[in-house]
């Protein structure tokens, strides 16, 4: 009796070895006498086989990160904090990596977005002999890992492009231990490190790009508390052209005098999908998870963000960028980042939708998810200070799903439903955005204005170095992924989509 599809692949071999053969089991036993074994054990504690055809990359780098237990600040099912696939979509809609797979660049995108540090290299930036000294480094450590990205074809396996971690090394053979996450087709494999070399160097056909490798590790400083940067949407290349290249020509050309005229140059020509770039990290949850009692760490990151915006709000730079803002809107002037929602209940009910569409498993798109009703609750417990909670009914058809978003605290008066007093309640509105993405700007931004009082100035006015230390965090992570994005956008990595596996 004939049966669809395929069961699994027989592994090539050579030049491949099956881990579990007799051969492999000696690699193995003889790589953890000599010490290049260490990284295997965080990563076979959290090995997991891709859910989708073309989902290796994200499989790669979820398995990685829960390696390195890095903690993804959000909620998977019930009062889980994992890393699962279908988590990582911040740099790429998941209905297009399914379709597609992912790029080399758009996956290094996610691990700094993800909160991880990222080194990467395309095979023509870095030789043989660097990429054998980092699996080296690696495999005698368990706080990085090596993720690469290979053509199969060099293996005489089935299918192109293929991203997995590499799960230690074998000095004497000079072998590499590909943990392949497309556990369904191979096993594990040793392969000698010379032919994965050659199976980086390759060039996709498709987009003319060479594959490369990338060294996950934990960051040194913690990720965004309140602020982080959206690739994607389609805007993101315009968005960061603009912030990186055509800001400083601007300012260059246009013989400003004085702060304000600064920031009118800035933000006069700001792309009409900036709103869409800078993105507010809320915290969502069920209310049935949660009611009015909060977790020490859910009171703990709400002051963490209530304390990080009162910094933003401190800083002089904030004052001028807020004048700025009343003074466009009083001339009829449509501001800067008009489409950017301040009203408390409005941002609640689109990211009420956006958290009941991640609650449900649901990773597309929230036009289906309908907010009926928003509230503003405000509340005490056990004598600790004020909790501001905006509560949602979100409709999807005929279910409905109670959804709470934890809104940072500080002092300033919001209406309460339910009663007419008032109560403690803040949030990131657009002169806080605005004032967190020109700190974090490169320092160069400014190097055109012409006006030496004025230059110095704004330099004192973006200077990070005297910043209060959450504060400086945040700043210097948004600039941090400014800076991938523009590598990103140099390298036309955005177009780039490794081929599905298969």
């Amino acid at each position: 009796m004939a049966m669809a599809g395929l069961y699994r692949r027989v592994l090539p071999s050579p030049p491949a070895i099956d881990f579990a053969s007799s051969e492999g089991k000696q690699l193995f036993i003889e790589a953890i006498q000599s010490g290049t074994m260490e990284g295997f054990y965080k990563l076979i504690s959290y090995f997991q086989t891709q859910s989708e055809p073309a989902y290796c990359g994200l499989a790669t780098l979820s398995m990685v990160l829960n390696a390195l237990a890095i903690d993804p600040g959000r909620k998977w099912k019930g009062p889980w904090r994992w890393f699962d696939e279908t988590m990582l979509d911040c740099c790429e809609p998941l209905e297009k990596v399914k379709a597609d797979g992912i790029s080399f660049g758009k996956l290094v995108c996610l691990a700094h977005c993800a909160g991880a540090k990222v080194d990467a290299f395309r095979t023509n930036q870095s030789t043989i002999e660097e990429f054998r000294k980092y699996v080296m480094a690696c495999s005698t450590s368990d706080d990085c890992h090596v993720i690469s990205s290979y053509h199969r074809g060099t293996f005489k396996q089935t299918g192109t492009g293929h991203f997995s971690p590499i799960g230690g090394y074998h000095a004497g053979r000079d072998m590499a231990l590909i943990l392949d996450v497309a556990r369904f087709k191979y096993p594990p494999h040793w392969v000698p490190l010379p032919l994965l070399w050659e199976a980086m160097d390759n060039i996709d056909e498709t987009t003319g790009h060479r594959r490369g490798f990338m060294l996950i590790s934990r960051p040194q400083r913690a990720p965004a508390l309140l602020y982080t940067l959206s690739c994607k949407h389609e805007s993101w290349v315009s968005t960061a052209k603009y912030l990186m290249d055509d800001v400083p020509v601007l300012l260059r050309s246009d013989d400003v005098k004085d702060v304000d005229k600064v920031l009118n140059v800035v933000f006069t020509s700001l792309p009409s999908k900036f709103g869409e770039f800078i993105k507010w990290v809320a915290e969502v949850r069920r209310q049935e998870d949660g009611g009015q009692n909060l977790s020490q760490e859910e009171k703990g990151r709400l002051a963490f963000k209530a304390e990080v915006l009162n910094q933003v709000q401190e800083v002089g730079l904030f004052k001028h960028v807020t004048k700025y803002l009343s003074s466009a809107n009083s001339c009829c002037t449509k501001p800067p980042f008009s489409g950017h929602k301040d009203n408390l209940p409005d941002i609640a009910a689109s990211v009420c939708c956006q958290g009941a569409e991640f609650l449900a498993g649901k990773y597309v798109s929230s036009n289906g998810f309908c907010c009926r009703e928003t509230c503003v609750k405000c509340f005490k417990t056990n004598g600790d200070k004020p909790i501001t909670v905006v509560s949602g009914t979100v409709v999807n058809g005929n279910s409905e799903q109670g959804v709470d978003v934890l809104v940072p605290s500080f002092p300033t008066k919001v209406g309460c439903c339910g009663s007419g007093s008032n109560c403690t309640g803040m949030h990131p509105a657009g002169d806080d955005v605005l004032t967190a993405l020109l700190l974090a700007l490169p320092i160069d931004t400014w190097t055109g204005i012409k006006d030496e009082k004025l230059l110095q100035e704004m330099y004192r006015l973006v200077s990070t170095e005297n910043l209060p230390t959450l504060l400086q965090e945040e700043v210097l992570h948004l600039r941090g992924q400014l800076l991938v994005l523009k590598r990103c956008q140099d390298n036309k990595v955005d177009d780039e989509l490794a081929a599905p596996l298969l």
